[in-house]
């Protein structure tokens, strides 16, 4: 079963153990723009660099001219720019990092977009703290007993129940993303069930 492909955003590097054993175990790592200089300063390589380049130093630029992959595409954010420049490639499992951390408002568009992805491609996004991932109507999501976990409802006029949680969703209507947020796994996995639309849910993982 081949690794994930790694698409670092330009966040806050990563920091975590797990989300290092991601980086230091990849195949392929996707750079969005201006974190190709992270990377290399942490001493690995791109497989390729993806966005508009407007942050790539002109030296890496021509290091890995042959590894670019230019979008002036203003409708969209450099790491949607990598995530479709994985599914020209045929990619179907993906893993992101560095998406959160230093700007807040990159962070939540981030974070936001990850539903969109995982309607073409197998995506999670893991952050120094938890892991964020793409929910599905009943589907078991893996847990321990005691791990947080919060749930967030993209859209408008979702009713949620969930089973396997501390404190239980029964036909819900999460109409803000607070409204999901410090509830607890009680066993080895939980679901969600849904009439409609997105949903992320949000794992605690140990620092």
């Amino acid at each position: 079963m081949s690794k994930p492909v790694i698409i670092l955003a330009n966040g806050r590097f990563p920091g975590s153990g797990l989300a290092l054993g991601y980086l230091n175990n990849a195949e392929r790592i996707v750079c969005c723009d201006g974190s190709v200089a992270n990377l290399i300063e942490y001493g690995l390589e791109p497989w390729a660099i993806a966005g508009d380049l407007d942050s790539v130093p002109d030296k890496l630029r021509k290091t890995y001219a042959a590894r670019l992959y230019h979008s002036d595409d203003q409708e969209t954010n450099d790491l949607t720019k990598a995530v479709k420049f994985c599914l020209e490639e045929g990619i179907t499992d993906i893993v992101i990092l560095g998406a959160t951390g230093l700007r807040e408002d990159h962070t939540l568009g981030n974070i936001s977009l990850l539903a969109d992805y995982a309607e073409s491609v197998s995506v999670r996004m893991v952050t120094d703290y938890g892991i964020f991932i793409p929910a599905k109507p009943g589907k078991a999501i893996s847990s321990w007993p005691g791990q947080q976990v919060s749930i967030f409802a993209i859209d408008k006029g979702m009713f949620i129940s969930s089973t396997g949680l501390k404190y239980p969703l029964k036909n819900i209507e999460l109409e803000n993303w607070w409204m999901g947020t410090l509830n607890e796994s009680t066993g080895d996995n939980f679901s969600l069930d849904f009439n409609k639309g997105r949903v992320l849910v949000f794992l605690e993982i140990p620092t």
